[in-house]
């Protein structure tokens, strides 16, 4: 998976939106205004930020060695993904899709409501 496909599954679910809030180097993907994404933009190794819940964000830590806690965010709820040739792309799919689906859970029922509406 390259920074193109990545970018382009993150903006395939309903509701998303790419913004730059914290600068031109990091690329942030929301849902209804909530952050589930945020790719790096500036580093040479292609990595991706992403939320689930503490439980899980430990298990993948223990299982995987290419997954830590995000830099910059909360370690409990976030952990950075960093993908190369031997990470398998059904895996960072899944965990995109993990992050999106936790956010949209927390969004509020009027946020849902106009979300469905999209």
């Amino acid at each position: 998976m390259n920074i193109e496909e990545l970018r382009d599954f993150c903006l395939s679910f309903k509701g998303v939106t790419e913004e730059l809030p914290f600068g031109p180097d990091t690329l942030v993907f929301k849902v209804m205004g909530k952050m589930f994404a945020l790719l790096p933009l500036d580093r040479e190794e292609l990595v991706i930020s992403l939320k689930n819940t503490p439980d899980r964000n430990a298990e993948l830590r223990q299982e995987y060695p290419f997954i830590q806690g995000a830099f910059h965010m909360n370690k409990t709820h976030w952990n950075m993904v960093f993908i190369d040739f031997s990470v398998k792309s059904n895996l960072v799919k899944e965990l995109v899709t993990d992050s999106y689906n936790l956010v949209v859970e927390s969004l509020t029922k009027k946020l849902k409501s106009e979300l469905q509406n999209i």
